[in-house]
């Protein structure tokens, strides 16, 4: 699904987003202390170079839930990566307002840094056990707030592991334009 909301492109795909080779940057759902886990973050280290990745993070830990850093890709095929740290869902609250801080984070980051193309997994919705409608939700309104204000980033990608969290997030955008 492709859609153009205010200067950007807003696309979400099913994937593996540390093979979109195509972006600038990716973003990492982190942990706090910026330490290699599981899922998607242990997927970025693998692919980044874990001794160069852990260093570089080393350096920025500890970070707040609902906060973002920046690091190079190392060996990824992207120039960076922004670590944003989601809630663990009922543990961290208030666990909307962490996630949609995350959002908005990493996305100023990537404009602070004159990023053009960011790719986004579904952030909190793994371990942190958020729920991936709920998070849809959250991710999609803060982008769509955040779009006009946005002058360096052109393409937002969301890339979905699963097609059944692809298809709660394509339901939530058609839903959120038509609105």
């Amino acid at each position: 699904m492709r859609v153009q909301t205010g200067r950007i492109t807003l696309e979400l795909i099913v994937g593996d987003l540390t093979r979109q080779s195509d972006l600038e940057a990716i973003v990492n759902a982190a942990n706090n202390n910026l330490t290699m886990g599981g899922g998607v973050c242990g997927a970025i280290f693998r692919r980044a170079g874990i001794h160069e990745m852990r260093e570089a993070c080393a350096k920025l830990a500890p970070i707040p839930t609902g906060s973002a850093v920046i690091t190079e890709g190392f060996s990824l095929p992207n120039r960076y990566v922004i670590h944003a740290v989601g809630p663990i869902y009922r543990v961290d609250e208030p666990s909307e307002e962490f996630l949609r801080r995350a959002w908005n984070n990493a996305l100023m980051l990537a404009e602070e840094h004159n990023i053009r193309s960011l790719g986004f997994p579904a952030i909190s919705t793994g371990i942190y056990g958020y729920p991936v409608g709920e998070a849809a939700q959250v991710a999609l309104r803060e982008i769509i707030s955040l779009a006009p204000y946005l002058w360096s980033l052109k393409l937002v990608r969301i890339v979905l592991h699963k097609l059944e969290d692809y298809d709660l997030f394509a339901q939530t955008l058609s839903s959120l334009l038509s609105s």
